[in-house]
């Protein structure tokens, strides 16, 4: 991995982290526990811990155990980010938002013993599960690996018999 990529993608990770933390911390010195401000008629923030990880699942497991698996999966994202060709670009950008987001509800599992969650989506009979910008930095990061997987393998599939297709 060359320097500048390296510093580069490592800037996202940091920018993530930072801009995670900075919006947990106004949202949980700002706002009272499950107080709901509507931003839009489809959006607001409500305030609400989480004592599990993605959609609370695993919500019943030890603070210890969440903080070791979360340390084995930015693990184990940190290899695959590093061991991808630059060539993958869109792939490593992906690496770097899941390993930032996944060090941004560390920090809060870690010194908090729950993760803050705060962006609600809703309709008035409906409502999607409450998370954060951690979680949306994976979400979008795993969205640009699997699109970036989708579009190596359509390349393949392209290249004529016999041929070597780019990575």
């Amino acid at each position: 991995m060359k320097s500048k990529s390296f510093f580069g993608l490592l800037a996202i990770v940091v920018l993530a982290v930072a801009s995670d933390q900075i919006i947990k911390y106004l949202v949980e010195t700002g706002m009272d526990y499950q107080q709901q401000i509507d931003l839009l008629p489809f959006l607001a923030l409500f305030r609400v811990h989480n004592n599990g990880i993605a959609f609370s699942m695993l919500s019943g497991m030890h603070d210890l155990a969440l903080i070791g698996l979360t340390v084995v999966v930015i693990a184990f994202v940190s290899y695959l980010w590093w061991s991808t060709v630059p060539a993958r670009w869109i792939s490593r950008i992906g690496f770097a938002l899941i390993i930032g987001g996944a060090i941004g509800n560390l920090i809060d599992r870690s010194l908090l013993g729950y993760v803050v969650d705060y962006i609600l989506f809703h309709l008035p009979s409906w409502s999607f599960a409450v998370f954060n910008l951690a979680d949306a930095y994976i979400s979008v990061g795993a969205a640009l690996v699997v699109l970036e997987e989708i579009f190596v393998w359509l390349r393949e599939r392209k290249t004529p018999k016999g041929q070597a297709g780019e990575n």
